[in-house]
């Protein structure tokens, strides 16, 4: 099994703290950035920032989805989601740049080995990608006046 990682960054003409708070807001900023590859969004404990678990399916492709059940943990200037039904970790990353926010959102999980994991570590990142390029895009919309 190999390391898999998918990286995808945004800068959001909002302040930093503003970000943060959005993201980290799992009761009721989460459901509207999320696009259609997160079904069944609910939160089951919590809603704001650490202490938070919440479930989701993320369906990448039509044939491959994941059924995430994650706890919600938070660090300075860092939010982790660690599924607690796999080896996935999802970390929003914002920093401040100037009167601007920097995301970085890095999902990494252990892929499967073979002929399969040399696919999945040349794709899935690209998928990843797009889906958090999405979910980015709509809190930008959301947060920039």
């Amino acid at each position: 099994m190999a390391q898999v990682t998918a990286t995808t960054t945004a800068s959001i003409a909002a302040p930093a703290n503003e970000v943060f708070a959005a993201l980290a807001d799992y009761e009721k900023v989460r459901p509207e950035i999320l696009p259609a590859n997160f079904r069944d969004y609910r939160v089951d404990a919590g809603g704001q920032g650490a202490g938070t678990v919440v479930h989701w399916v993320l369906q990448a492709t039509e044939k491959r989805s994941r059924d995430v059940l994650a706890d919600i943990t938070v660090a300075g200037d860092r939010i982790t989601e660690t599924d607690k039904n796999s080896t996935m970790v999802t970390t929003y990353t914002v920093t401040s740049v100037g009167d601007s926010a920097q995301v970085e959102v890095v999902t990494t999980w252990k892929g499967a080995g073979g002929i399969g994991g040399f696919f999945e570590k040349t794709f899935a990142p690209k998928g990843l990608d797009r889906i958090y390029t999405e979910v980015l895009n709509n809190l930008r919309a959301r947060l920039e006046k």
